[in-house]
């Protein structure tokens, strides 16, 4: 069992910005696709932002040019820096990673606020 444990969410101001961090129990290089979704409040979960182990990035279109995915394979993290946040940001983020062998996991999810 994988685990992975997200970091650095909050509270943050209209145009603030926050870094959330995912920890991986095992190496991040061992996946083909690591990233973030998120909630938000009366929404299905949904994509934000994710990275291939070619270092490919994809990102929602609510977020580009905005938030920046990032994975450090030595540190088994993978980053999320958000800037310029909006109040439709608000929501609860999950790191997920997608390993070629031991499956897909997810974490607990960290939330994030966004006041406007």
């Amino acid at each position: 069992q994988v685990q992975l444990v997200e970091s650095g969410g909050g509270l943050a101001q209209t145009g603030g910005s926050l870094t959330l961090s995912c920890a991986a129990s095992e190496s991040i290089g061992k996946t083909y696709f690591s990233g973030w979704y998120r909630q938000s409040p009366g929404k299905q979960r949904e994509l934000v932002a994710t990275i291939a182990s070619s270092g490919h990035t994809q990102y929602a279109d609510s977020v580009k040019g905005r938030f920046t995915i990032t994975r450090d394979n030595a540190k088994d993290t993978v980053d999320l820096y958000m800037y310029n946040l909006k109040p439709d940001d608000t929501g609860i983020y999950f790191c997920n990673a997608q390993f070629y062998v031991l499956g897909t996991f997810w974490g607990q999810g960290i939330q994030v606020t966004v006041a406007s």
